[in-house]
């Protein structure tokens, strides 16, 4: 697939431009970067700063982003295109405050947005911006609301109240 399809195909399938029209995901398009991870291989880990300040989106393959919250190691799974990582650094946290680690769990694509990129049609087309934005803020509520419901299914489950898985 020639690369700027894939990148307009991959944005189609995003939260992110779920408001954009064709004309503004082109816009957007033009700013990502194609990268490609064999399996096994490190997009990002604590400490580093290679993509501190850049969004992941999963153009093919699978990726997966593992974090230790307290005692207990935290699993997110990348599995279709638009799939996100790196959100927190993107959206202006500090790369102190990486604490996944992100792997290509298969031979994988990724479209990768360094932050500046997008600040750069701050004056030209904001409404790109806001809406990119408002796509993050989507995204990262439907992976809690999954982790909730996931929460609560096990809770129901091991003390035998409610539905059972």
């Amino acid at each position: 697939m020639v690369t700027d399809q894939m990148i307009l195909q991959t944005l189609h399938n995003s939260t992110l431009t779920e408001e954009l029209r064709d004309a503004e995901i082109e816009s957007l398009g033009q700013l990502f970067e194609v990268r490609e991870f064999k399996a096994g291989e490190s997009l990002l880990r604590p400490g580093e700063e290679k993509l501190k300040n850049s969004l992941v989106m999963l153009a093919s393959g699978e990726v997966e982003a593992t974090a230790n919250i307290g005692s207990e190691q935290a699993t997110l799974h990348l599995l279709q295109p638009g799939d996100l990582a790196g959100i927190i650094t993107f959206v202006g946290g500090s790369a102190s405050q990486i604490s996944a680690t992100i792997t290509a769990k298969t031979d994988c694509q990724v479209l990768i947005l360094d932050r500046c990129r997008l600040e750069s049609l701050l004056n030209t087309q904001p409404a790109i911006v806001y809406y990119v934005m408002r796509g993050i803020v989507r995204h990262t509520h439907g992976i809690v609301r999954r982790m909730n419901a996931q929460s609560v299914e096990m809770t129901n489950y091991l003390y035998k109240t409610g539905r059972h898985l």
